[in-house]
């Protein structure tokens, strides 16, 4: 294959997506796109060096194709509307560490089975990002013509487009734990957002706790009698 058939938007995710170590199963859950395909376009990839798939794990070799990789998607991203389902994927391409919060730790947990306050003409994603990489996430996103806002949901008059970025910026490190290939804060963590508002996130916390075996009133007992 020539250089120019490699111009191909899943090569471009994968390549956006890899981070040092990822396995072929966590880059197909990050990208949604099957293990299968993902399987063949980085067998394709090594062969190119673009890449390396290794007993450690994938790796980015080619740093500059990483580099055309991102403007050639950001150009398709700020040409058309970010869909729902890519808005899950952007954020690997940056290369800094996230994680889901708010609702999207709902949504994620639940495994996208509970939604509240989104509409498709109004789509927040809430994310945890280090402090110090705040304005490089910014930045990022206005490469793919999405807009942010930190620490506040804008109203959806002052947003452009229907997906949109709140950032939590912290100072401490960030927790995460993996469910369907999306960072996520903590189960715990999220049970107790969800507690602070309880019966917005009632079914939520159904489904969690049948999932989990989890005793929503038992565990945070304490939160909900100071409530």
């Amino acid at each position: 294959m020539t250089t120019t058939e490699f111009i191909n938007p899943t090569a471009a995710k994968i390549v956006l997506a890899a981070q040092r170590g990822d396995s072929i199963n966590r880059i197909s859950n990050k990208i949604g796109t099957s293990y299968s395909w993902v399987y063949d376009w980085i067998d394709r990839l090594d062969a190119k060096e673009i890449i390396s798939n290794t007993d450690n794990g994938i790796r980015v070799r080619d740093y500059e194709m990483r580099r055309r990789y991102e403007e050639m998607m950001g150009t398709l991203y700020t040409r058309d509307k970010v869909s729902q389902e890519d808005a899950y994927v952007i954020p690997h391409f940056a290369g800094m560490e996230f994680a889901y919060t708010e609702i999207d730790a709902a949504y994620v947990w639940t495994h996208g089975g509970f939604q509240i306050a989104r509409a498709h003409d109004d789509y927040p994603v809430f994310i945890e990002v280090h402090e110090r990489d705040i304005d490089r996430w910014i930045e990022f996103f206005e490469r793919f013509g999405v807009d942010t806002t930190v620490d506040e949901r804008p109203d959806a008059a002052d947003v452009d487009g229907s997906v949109h970025y709140v950032l939590f910026p912290q100072t401490d490190d960030i927790e995460i734990e993996w469910v369907d290939g999306n960072p996520v804060i903590p189960l715990d963590d999220a049970v107790s957002q969800m507690m602070e508002t309880r019966p917005a996130y009632e079914p939520a916390l159904e489904m969690i706790a049948d999932e989990h075996d989890v005793d929503i009133n038992a565990s945070h007992h304490d939160q909900m009698t100071t409530d």
